[in-house]
């Protein structure tokens, strides 16, 4: 309300504008690889909202988790869930082969996270691999540019998380204190220990953006 208590109106949408849409969270498409992704499903599934004359998908925050598995307990406001980049496109994109993706089988109607974790994992570090030592280098310029625009929060999520895996997923309080106190020589020490763990942080969110895949396939072309 306003001031004088009046209600207040969105500049988006006018007096009268009246929609609906359905609430559904990315990881509950379905999917071969044990969780729903932002993939062909996801496309899929905003193809048959449109079809059913819904405007709105409401999908909860995308955002990668740190304690438990909850959607609003991330780890970053910025920063994509590794989990929800789909190996279709990876596949798609000539970073991993269909056979590296065909090891698993997963529960139909839950998402058992034990499994599901190190698949996804595994699966992103081979695609890593793959580009690191030189597939689609035509997309090398693209992720370099990503992580200057990127930088403002991009450099310092992957060095943490690269603590969080260096430390086995500690809070990073229990971290040695010259890391917790953010003290320039040691936060260089780890930049260079684990560059590569750092750059794979940043590919991870590359891969989440829509610079990943082209403007193409994006879902935000399609909402």
């Amino acid at each position: 309300m306003s001031e004088k208590g009046q209600p207040l109106s969105s500049p988006l949408f006018a007096p009268a504008y009246r929609a609906s849409g359905l609430l559904l969270h990315v990881t509950s498409l379905p999917s071969p690889y044990g969780i729903g992704d932002v993939g062909p499903a996801a496309l899929s599934w905003i193809d048959r909202l449109a079809q059913a004359g819904q405007s709105w998908w409401q999908m909860l925050p995308l955002g990668p988790t740190g304690y438990g598995n909850s959607p609003y307990q991330s780890l970053s406001s910025f920063a994509g869930n590794g989990l929800l980049i789909s190996p279709d496109w990876l596949i798609e994109d000539e970073l991993l082969r269909a056979s590296d993706c065909q090891a698993r089988t997963f529960p139909q109607y839950k998402i058992d996270y034990s499994a599901v974790i190190p698949f996804k994992h595994g699966l992103f570090e081979r695609a890593w691999a793959n580009f690191r030592a030189g597939a689609r280098a035509d997309l090398r310029p693209a992720y370099e540019q990503f992580r200057v625009d990127q930088a403002h929060w991009l450099e310092d999520y992957a060095l943490f998380r690269a603590l969080k895996i260096r430390f086995g997923g500690a809070y990073y309080l229990e971290w040695p204190a010259e890391l917790v106190q953010r003290q320039a020589a040691a936060l260089d020490q780890v930049r260079s220990e684990q560059t590569d763990q750092i750059d794979e942080v940043c590919f991870a969110q590359f891969c989440c953006s829509a610079k990943a895949n082209g403007s193409k396939r994006t879902l935000t072309e399609k909402v």
